[in-house]
């Protein structure tokens, strides 16, 4: 069970590369949230949308206590548009420059040149400044630059047409990250509402699910310009699917599909005692610092409507299946399901 979460881990390594860059940021003072969000936030969008993804596979439910293990992963692709971002767009105070508009985002190539900024301010009635760059992106790191998400899921049958689901993974991975997820969904089947329809191959259903996942990140001591020690990010994600589905479910062969609305928000909080240190200029007091606690407190939010086509081979207990799935941020899900009654 601890490899499912495996993908996930990996991307959380891969932006921890970034961390000691995105550090820095921190030098921008009242613009470095700013400036941070638009970095992560097709990451964050990702997230959330790789989350939602994957609660179904049928629309028929099981029969009362019938069960199914399900498997899965699910990839959520970041648009082209989404590499870049404009600084001038971000609303940033004229404390920062900049040597050009635009710079790669999480998911841009670590090909194209970051910009350079300076950040100027008073401390201590003195005028001083930093300068720093904004990190590179890390598309190449990215499988097919998607940003993936694991799940196991359990579903039982219950009385009335109802299924409930579970998604559960432990708290696992390493010293310095850390994660794990629980998830919780409904499906109601209401294929006996348009009357004799139920004779059919075809069943409808309505289905809700909730997921919340938490990774926590070691930062560890870090020197430099800025500086810290013991710190640590803690990310927080809830996501929520509502869905009208509906399957024509063969012997062998299931088509399935739905409609509905995916959304969820996510919260990036660093936290610690982090020193800024500025150059002033002055050859007899080349530097100055400043301390700052718990410097960024990021939230981001995303959501929209959304169609799902995909196709399950049944080979008796065991299901293969993939779905794909149009949205702000198209996804693919894939899987195993182990399915009795």
């Amino acid at each position: 069970m601890k490899k499912i979460l495996l993908p996930l881990l990996t991307l959380m390594v891969s932006f921890s590369v970034k961390a000691q860059e995105l550090e820095t940021l921190l030098l921008a003072k009242d613009d470095a949230s700013k400036l941070t969000n638009a970095y992560l936030d097709p990451a964050m969008k990702g997230f959330i949308y790789s989350m939602n993804n994957g609660w179904y596979h049928t629309a028929k439910v099981h029969k009362k206590f019938g069960f199914d293990i399900t498997i899965g992963a699910n990839l959520s692709f970041i648009p082209e548009k989404d590499e870049i971002f404009n600084l001038t767009k971000l609303g940033l105070s004229s404390n920062t420059t900049y040597n050009q508009n635009t710079t790669a985002t999480v998911a841009g190539s670590n090909s194209m040149a970051p910009a350079e900024l300076t950040y100027t301010t008073t401390i201590e009635g003195e005028t001083v400044e930093a300068n720093f760059t904004m990190p590179e992106g890390i598309k190449e790191d990215l499988p097919a630059n998607a940003v993936p998400a694991p799940s196991i899921q359990v579903g039982v049958g219950l009385p009335f047409k109802l299924e409930a689901m579970v998604r559960y993974v432990p708290q696992v991975g390493s010293d310095d990250v850390k994660g794990g997820l629980f998830g919780i969904g409904v499906k109601k089947e209401i294929t006996d509402w348009f009357g004799p329809m139920d004779k059919t191959p075809l069943h409808v259903s309505l289905l809700a699910g909730y997921t919340n996942m938490n990774v926590d990140y070691t930062i560890g001591n870090v020197d430099g310009e800025v500086s810290t020690r013991d710190a640590a990010a803690e990310f927080k994600l809830n996501s929520y699917t509502v869905q009208a589905i509906a399957s024509l479910n063969f012997p062998v062969i299931n088509i399935y599909g739905g409609v509905g609305y995916n959304g969820g928000s996510t919260k990036l909080n660093m936290l610690g005692d982090y020193t800024l240190t500025y150059e002033t200029g002055n050859p007899l007091q080349p530097t100055v610092q400043e301390t700052i606690t718990d410097p960024l407190k990021l939230k981001n939010n995303a959501g929209g409507f959304n169609t799902t086509l995909g196709a399950r081979l049944s080979l008796g207990f065991f299901k293969i299946f993939g779905s794909y799935t149009l949205q702000e941020y198209n996804s693919v899900n894939a899987g195993i399901a182990f399915s009795f009654r």
